[in-house]
């Protein structure tokens, strides 16, 4: 479609500060780019008892409250009704019972849980609702298995591909991030269960991450790094904030006055707790006066934590004051109050492994599968012409709830591709399959712990000539490859982008005598797919999906489900071309900086003129769309609090009803400071039926358009000439709209 070009004069510049939202939260929108998801201020109304209670308590049973007493718990205080602060691990859904004082799974029958998409997967479908749906659903599990405090979500910025913590990690935008995560803690929160949003902060490299000294300039901290922080304190009033265990600027993160302090509770007005994450304390005096009010998961006997014994002795020495402890335990108490868990006679109960929990997992399931590639129009399937299918790849019956090193979820329910092959096709449809290839690796002592497993990637012959055999005597090939929790996983980065075990050469095999190969890649991070891509002419995304994963896969290729999901990433040819490689920035020794500045993910390609493999935002469908008549709302000048409304119509070419992303970037063709060629400032989802057409609208307030200036310690807007471009990927811009602040 051809580019239209759209002039309209746009108001004064001006600098601004952002303002804390209030209002009580109604509506989930998601066309908006001005969030919708106000939430409520935090109930201040219980301060006289929390004095109160404050006063009764012994220094002792203080300090009892801001450290562990469990791998997962503080100590409560009895004799005054407080009860222990209980937390859960919960990126994938609510983490088996542990021991109390280890990591040994307590082995009870009680404790399954509903298994959900990770946050690649959440962030996949560019939708604010299912968002929400997500964190309302892993409330209600969190409130079933008694929880106070979920330790989610989990949205750094994906720095690099390589990242061991991208499958859990949402995206590498600042702004879909935020507008994905304030529903997000908005629906956890309304189950009376704090959400405690981490990693805070500049935690973006598995690799020696709890000794790094992460360096990064004050514009980028603001403009990449801090943003989804800040909205879901301000926008989303989380409750808790999770401590990083890096450096930034030679200070631990739990130790780190700037951003605790300073931006967190002063410039924010976060009144909540910052929990440490665990292990991720290294002082006492300093921890407690520079902003961390909770100890968790320090090695050693609790009563030895830096929070326990020799808290209290630092303030019987005089290095603390008591009411430096008190503000601490303040901020529990306020949180407890908050969720209900203390004086309170009608906190929610929660559910969990219901059947509308398996739907909310179905549903984002299905929304977040990516169809990158279907050039022979192999999807989807058509069956009336299928007598047998070969399945192959591990991946067709491997599960995805546990593995790896960190948090998973014991589930009662995860339906693999294979079984939701064999309950969906029809009866007279044969499948057979074959696994194709194993999941070897290195010896334990050949692994570096900063490069991830070490795999082996020759394939076994015998597996291979099966494959074969099974692929060349069917009418139709899907092999389901990829990756799996084992190889990404918390604690390591991998060492290249290579899909392991051989699967590249096996995809080719398989190609060669069956020309009718589907290739279905499970994972949760970019892969260097060039010979794949080449080799296949249908290529499909999906994820660690969950419960429902396999059968929200299989709908979407029989073709119930039409694919709507867009990348919430970019997928580089070669990992040099990623910004954090290229500037040759990763992941550094004792210190990293950040070379690239605010040139983070797309910004670095669409800057640089560096094509990717497949751009942030792209998705395929099975229909076609057509963005016609783009406009906005006024032609006069616009005020500092006004917002540009962008109108368009979406029509839906095909034959097929589909969902559409529509994309607005925003660009400055002139301007005094280093900007990227294009940022991400609105998005709309969009249903819309075949041959009709729908209205879609969405709404960018100017102060989206300001940079941070360092000089004024505030945010600004230039004066000039804007672009909005309109598309569904940043890569294929089908309208634009001129703009100009005067």
């Amino acid at each position: 479609m051809k580019k239209n070009i759209l002039k309209v004069t746009v108001g004064m510049a001006f600098a601004f500060s952002f303002a804390s939202c209030t209002s009580q939260h109604k509506q989930i929108n998601n066309s908006s780019s001005d969030s919708l998801l106000d939430a409520p201020i935090s109930n201040l109304n219980y301060e006289a008892e929390i004095d109160s209670l404050i006063n009764k308590l012994t220094l002792e049973e203080k300090s009892g409250m801001l450290h562990g007493n469990s791998k997962f718990t503080t100590a409560g205080v009895e004799r005054l009704g407080i009860p222990a602060l209980t937390m859960a691990d919960g990126p994938l859904g609510i983490r088996e019972e542990i021991s109390r004082d280890s990591w040994e799974p307590l082995g009870w029958e009680n404790d399954f849980a509903t298994f959900y998409p990770a946050g690649g997967a959440v962030a996949a479908t560019w939708n604010p609702d299912l968002a929400y749906t997500f964190g309302k659903s892993i409330g209600e599990e969190a409130r079933d298995r008694s929880k106070d405090v979920l330790l989610a979500p989990a949205f750094n910025i994906i720095r690099t591909p390589l990242g061991g913590r991208t499958y859990e990690y949402f995206t590498e935008d600042p702004f879909l991030n935020k507008k994905l995560v304030v529903p997000y803690v908005i629906g956890v929160q309304e189950n009376d269960v704090a959400a405690c949003i981490k990693h805070y902060a500049v935690n973006n490299q598995e690799t020696n991450r709890g000794t790094v000294d992460v360096n990064v300039d004050e514009r980028t901290l603001r403009e990449i790094y801090l943003p989804a922080f800040k909205a879901a304190v301000i926008e989303g009033n989380a409750y808790s904030v999770m401590g990083a265990y890096n450096k930034f600027r030679g200070d631990y993160l739990n130790e780190n006055n700037y951003l605790l302090n300073d931006i967190l509770k002063n410039e924010w007005g976060f009144e909540g707790i910052v929990i440490s994450d665990w292990d991720a304390v290294h002082s006492t005096v300093k921890a407690l006066k520079n902003g961390l009010d909770v100890e968790m998961g320090t090695d050693g006997p609790f009563e030895d934590y830096y929070f326990a014994k020799p808290l209290i002795k630092a303030v019987k020495g005089g290095e603390l004051s008591e009411a430096e402890v008190d503000e601490s335990v303040r901020r529990v108490l306020r949180v407890m109050y908050n969720i209900k868990s203390i004086d309170s006679t009608d906190r929610k109960t929660g559910s969990r492994n219901t059947k509308e929990h398996l739907e909310d997992a179905y549903k984002i399931a299905s929304e977040a599968i990516v169809l990158l590639k279907n050039n022979e129009d192999l999807l989807p399937l058509n069956l009336e012409k299928v007598s047998k299918v070969a399945v192959i790849g591990a991946n067709a019956t491997r599960k995805f709830g546990l593995g790896g090193y960190g948090a998973g979820v014991k589930t009662k329910t995860e339906i693999t591709p294979l079984e939701a092959l064999e309950q969906k096709l029809p009866q007279n449809i044969e499948i057979e399959y074959a696994r194709g290839y194993e999941e070897n690796y290195v010896g334990q002592s050949e692994n570096n712990q900063n490069h991830g497993r070490g795999t082996i990637n020759e394939l076994n012959l015998d597996l291979l000539e099966e494959a074969k055999l099974v692929a060349k005597d069917s009418d139709i090939v899907i092999i389901f490859a990829g990756s799996n929790r084992d190889y990404e996983s918390e604690a390591s980065d991998r060492k290249d982008l290579e899909l392991p075990f051989g699967q590249v050469e096996l995809i080719k095999q398989i190609k060669e005598v069956n020309p009718n190969t589907i290739a279905v890649l499970i994972a949760g991070a970019p892969y260097d797919l060039r010979e794949v891509n080449s080799s296949v002419s249908t290529l499909v995304w999906s994820w660690f999906n969950g419960s429902e994963g396999g059968n929200a896969l299989i709908d979407v290729l029989t073709g119930d489900v039409n694919p709507s999901g867009k990348l919430p990433w970019t997928m580089p040819k070669r990992l040099e071309d990623s910004p954090a490689h290229a500037t040759k920035s990763f992941p550094g020794d004792d210190s990293v900086t950040y070379k690239e500045g605010i040139l983070v993910g797309y910004r670095w390609f669409d800057t640089k003129n560096i094509a990717p493999l497949y751009p942030f935002g792209y998705g395929l469908s099975y229909t076609t769309f057509n963005f016609k008549n783009a406009a906005v709302d006024k032609s006069e000048t616009y005020s500092v609090d006004d917002s540009v409304v962008i109108t368009l119509d979406v029509e839906n070419s095909g034959k097929r009803a589909g969902k559409e992303v529509v994309q607005v970037y925003l660009s400055k063709p002139t301007s005094r400071i280093e900007r990227a060629a294009k940022e991400l400032k609105g998005f709309s989802k969009v249903m819309v039926q075949p041959g009709k057409s729908e209205k879609v609208t969405i709404r960018i307030p100017i102060s989206e358009f300001a940079f941070y200036n360092v000089e004024k310690q505030d945010w600004e807007v230039e004066s000039g000439e804007y672009l909005l471009h309109i598309g569904n990927s940043s890569r294929n811009i089908l309208q634009t709209i001129s703009l100009r602040v005067d």
